[in-house]
């Protein structure tokens, strides 16, 4: 007769235990979804809206994002790269170019142009390899359905848009800045049977300003490269 209260006991801590699992698996299932709430607001409402300097995330954001986290880090990752490549190797060759104004200035700027170009060589294959990581990186990613939808377009804006845009300018730029180079070296060798007045230029030999002439029709047929450069440098990339 004593094991009357036991067995009560047990009746009710089955019941008990069956309502703490399902609880506890509601409340996962819930954090989850705040995270995954939380990280599609932030792609909307932050990322979207940051042009390409994204946002590192803070402790808070770690925190609600959760395991999408990682989601976040192969965009920024990229962005990252990115901006450090352009920043120390594209921007110093558009300011450069952008600087010269008058026939004299492809003297006086050869020498921090040669510099500042040197980069451009392999700036197109960081991007591309940037490029190439985080498409790999996406492509492993198992997403909800709403969040998929939401991070392909902030994929397409942080990502493809710009490696799309600036992968086939640095060529072009490539070759602007060498001939720009060229140019201020022909100058250098004419010496002083050069002179300059303003936008004119004058050679004693009708031979000199014939190859002067070759090296700006070169330019000319470059220079949209410098534009679309600035304006992939004011407009963000895309």
């Amino acid at each position: 007769m004593t094991t009357g209260p036991a067995r009560v006991w047990m009746r009710l801590l089955v019941p008990f235990m069956a309502l703490f699992l399902v609880l506890q698996l509601t409340a996962c299932g819930d954090k989850e979804g705040d995270q995954r709430k939380a990280f599609i607001d932030f792609l909307q409402n932050t990322v979207m809206r940051s042009g390409e300097h994204l946002p590192s995330l803070s402790e808070d954001q770690k925190q609600k994002f959760g395991n999408y986290v990682s989601d976040y880090a192969i965009l920024y990752g990229f962005s990252q790269q990115v901006n450090k490549a352009v920043e120390s190797g594209m921007k110093p060759v558009v300011d450069e170019l952008s600087a010269i104004r008058t026939p004299q200035d492809y003297l006086t700027r050869r020498d921090s142009l040669r510099q500042a170009s040197g980069a451009l060589g392999v700036l197109a294959q960081q991007i591309q390899s940037a490029k190439t990581q985080a498409d790999s990186s996406k492509g492993t990613l198992k997403q909800p359905e709403d969040l998929k939808t939401v991070y392909d377009n902030v994929y397409n804006k942080v990502v493809s848009q710009p490696a799309a845009s600036l992968i086939p300018l640095l060529p072009a730029l490539q070759t602007l800045s060498q001939d720009a180079v060229q140019t201020g070296d022909f100058l250098q060798q004419q010496g002083t049977q050069v002179s300059f007045n303003g936008a004119a230029v004058q050679f004693p030999t009708q031979q000199q300003a014939t190859q002067y002439n070759t090296l700006m029709s070169n330019l000319s047929a470059n220079t949209q490269a410098l534009t679309r450069a600035q304006s992939a440098l004011q407009g963000g990339f895309q």
